[in-house]
């Protein structure tokens, strides 16, 4: 399927099963934002819970918080957003869009990456089994011209960033000849800086100041209650704090579904380290983050690592965890070794004193900071862009979401053959049992192959039909999401059977 058609089927399926919705729909819409539906909140909800459980029940030393979204407005200032926190913004002329400059960069760069993909297939094919990919990489002369041509883009950019210079950002974009997508001109207007923070009003914060932000990041919570958090729960070093929350940006050039929004949520976790050990636990927990991804059974070729080009100005290593999206390649989670930056100046902005003393040596410092920041929005539409599926059954096609079973919004669907001869009635004792332990849906209207259909569509893992038969001798047609079988249980069997199956505990058991 061309994965641009494959993106256009993907929402339309969120929208048509109940998993997102435009928000404000009825008033046609408010851009860039959008509203989880009803299997949507619940497959939330367990992505949600997977990563809450993986970072707090899994690591003893890792402990939660729910920070509040309006924060004093001098923590922003003290983190560097007020005066930092700014996209390079373009607009094309003729179109009259607006694009970000280093996307624009990126995107021409990636194209380079394309090309290189067709020169190794073109050579995988000439030689056979004989093919050794990364000799042909390291040798191929139009490969390693195309390799240098995207370290001298990225050095220019990196250079330009780093000194505020625009003008050479723009002129980057002229001498690559990139065009407006829409109109196909090049013709440019300068390149500006654009704060992404909302700003509202809240009362009188401090006497003549009453501006405040919403949150762009859940981090900046963490760090400000790091002594709250250290002293009251006595943690020694290494610890770590994880909070799942909303932040605001306003993105000027929102788009691509979920995957860039103006309102989302945040799962991250800051791990507080002893300065000097920073790097040991930056490669830790890039094992750690990558394990957890992989542990959902989505093919590892859909993820790769991404060294940043040019580090943010509280870093002293970056990576991004990238999985290829139907639109390619593009940032999921971030993995920041953020140094002492972040306590060091809300120590210095705030007068207080902000330091773990170690009883070991007798010394006082500020920690320093390992970070793990993944999009929950974007590990939404990971889960669906990798699970969706279209597979020939018959002359039939039929739609299925292949979603690992215990993040399925709906576990278990109890469906009555027909709605009389006593099968509603027995159908809903077996709901009434199961209930308590998973979510589970009763759908009695239709022929049982649609009803099938529409378990597959929002990807219930298991279909239980309830028949004469079952009125007999109380067993039941377990049904198989996946591969379509069916089989003969006992009634008394099946919370066991699916229990092992849909239970978290599945998935957090291959993070050990």
């Amino acid at each position: 399927m061309v994965q641009e058609d494959l993106f256009k089927k993907i929402i339309a399926h969120c929208k048509e099963y109940g998993f997102i919705f435009q928000s404000s729909e009825l008033y046609d819409g408010l851009s860039a934002v959008y509203d989880y539906g009803q299997n949507g909140a619940e497959l939330k909800n367990n992505i949600k819970e997977y990563w809450w459980k993986a970072m707090t029940q899994m690591n003893e030393e890792v402990v939660g918080i729910d920070s509040a979204i309006f924060m004093h407005p001098t923590v922003w200032k003290a983190s560097g957003h007020v005066d930092a926190f700014n996209d390079p913004l373009i607009d094309n002329k003729d179109s009259k869009k607006r694009y970000r400059a280093d996307v624009l960069i990126e995107e021409y760069v990636e194209k380079i990456t394309d090309k290189i993909k067709k020169e190794v297939e073109k050579a995988r094919k000439r030689f056979g089994d004989q093919f050794d990919e990364q000799q042909f990489i390291e040798t191929n002369q139009r490969v390693i011209d195309y390799r240098q041509k995207q370290k001298d883009i990225m050095a220019v950019f990196v250079a330009a960033m780093e000194a505020g210079d625009l003008e050479r950002v723009r002129q980057l974009i002229v001498d690559l000849e990139i065009a407006c997508p829409v109109s196909g001109s090049r013709n440019w207007t300068e390149v500006r800086q654009f704060n992404l923070m909302f700003d509202t009003k809240l009362g009188s914060v401090t006497e003549g100041a009453n501006t405040i932000y919403l949150r762009p990041e859940t981090a900046q919570g963490i760090f400000v209650n790091y002594l709250n958090v250290q002293k009251t729960g006595r943690m020694k070093l290494p610890f770590g704090i994880a909070q799942i929350g909303k932040a605001f940006r306003n993105e000027i050039v929102a788009r691509q579904f979920i995957f860039r929004m103006r309102e989302f949520e945040q799962m991250e976790m800051q791990y507080f380290v002893k300065p000097g050990d920073e790097m040991k636990w930056f490669e830790t927990w890039k094992e750690r983050r990558m394990k957890w991804h992989l542990a959902l059974g989505i093919n590892p070729q859909k993820y790769r690592w991404h060294a940043h080009d040019k580090l943010a100005h509280y870093a002293n290593a970056a990576f991004d965890i990238e999985f290829e999206f139907p639109f390619g390649f593009k940032e999921l989670e971030g993995i920041h070794s953020r140094t002492d930056f972040d306590l060091s100046q809300h120590e210095e902005f705030s007068g207080k004193k902000i330091r773990y003393f170690d009883n070991e040596s007798g010394e006082s410092f500020v920690p320093y900071v390992v970070e793990t920041s993944i999009g929950l929005d974007r590990t939404f539409l990971t889960i669906l862009s990798a699970c969706y599926n279209e597979e020939k059954v018959g002359d039939d096609t039929r739609v299925v979401l292949n979603i690992p079973a215990p993040l399925a919004p709906v576990k278990v669907a109890v469906l009555p053959l027909v709605k009389k001869d006593g099968l509603p009635e027995l159908a809903r004792e077996i709901l009434d049992e199961l209930k308590f332990d998973m979510n589970c849906q009763y759908e009695e209207k239709d022929s049982i192959g649609k009803r099938y259909r529409r378990q597959d569509a929002i990807g219930t893992p298991f279909c239980i039909t309830v028949d004469h038969q079952s009125v007999e001798d109380r067993t039941v047609t377990l049904r198989h999401r996946d591969s379509m079988e069916q089989e003969r249980v006992p009634m008394d069997k099946i919370a066991q059977l699916v229990k092992t199956k849909v239970d978290m505990k599945t998935l957090l058991s291959k993070l050990v």
